[in-house]
């Protein structure tokens, strides 16, 4: 018998090959060190990571195993969401979430954020990092787009977009019908703190990107239509409460 899963962690992966080899080393520490597992997810690339992953982690199959790098693949981009919800669909951890592939933080910042877990005392509990050493205007940017979000929604919500985003399975179970943008971040954030989670938060590094480019935050046009889907979404969401 296999032993029990500590956490599932979702890591999509859209265009990501240059940072592919570093991305599977570092979460094959994180899995066994943890006592958990990675899902990679080939978000509907177009580029050669499909093959990559399978000449680094072999078919993919090996998703439920403590200790393993395991990947699914979509083939059709649909968006960040539905990547991270194709991965969560087969994640059965007590313990599941969700960072980024671009190595601006680190997969093994999973490993310092378990503890907090364990503190909780089995309570619903949900994990963020905090992000430490951004850009000036990234960070005014996140400022005005979590006050207006916590204005709009009556819940505090910071730096809603930090990794990674570690939670108890039973918020998945709860949440209902989930976005399949970048306002998954939100969504979940925001679901946790209305049905009782306590949010936790730690320090984590944000470095540059080695290797590819944001799909959002690569000038003013894109910022603006970010924020114009978000408020969208928002505004969907105030409506529903």
């Amino acid at each position: 018998m296999s032993d029990p899963l500590a956490f599932s962690v979702v890591i999509p992966c859209y265009n990501e090959s240059k940072s592919l080899p570093e991305l599977v080393r570092r979460c094959q520490f994180v899995a066994a060190e943890g006592g958990g597992e990675v899902i990679l997810v080939d978000n509907g690339s177009t580029d050669d990571s499909a093959v990559l992953l399978q000449r680094l982690l072999g078919d993919p199959d090996s998703v439920g195993r403590s200790g393993k790098v395991a990947w699914v693949r979509v083939v059709e981009n649909q968006g960040y969401g539905f990547g991270i919800l194709s991965g969560l669909t087969v994640a059965s951890a007590p313990v599941v979430g969700w960072t980024h592939a671009d190595l601006q933080t680190d997969p093994a910042d999973v490993l310092r954020a378990m503890p907090i877990f364990d503190q909780s005392g089995g309570s619903p509990t949900m994990v963020k990092g905090r992000r430490l050493a951004r850009p000036v205007s990234d960070r005014i940017f996140t400022a005005g787009m979590s006050l207006f979000e916590s204005v709009l929604l009556g819940r505090v919500l910071r730096d809603i977009n930090a990794q990674p985003t570690l939670f108890s399975r039973e918020l998945m179970d709860q949440w209902g019908q989930a976005p399949r943008d970048f306002s998954l971040d939100l969504f979940a954030m925001y679901r946790a703190s209305s049905i009782g989670f306590a949010i936790a938060r730690f320090p984590v590094l944000f470095v540059s990107r080695k290797w590819g480019e944001s799909s959002w935050n690569v000038d003013f046009a894109a910022k603006r239509r970010f924020i114009s889907r978000t408020i969208k979404f928002s505004l969907g969401l105030r409506k529903s409460l």
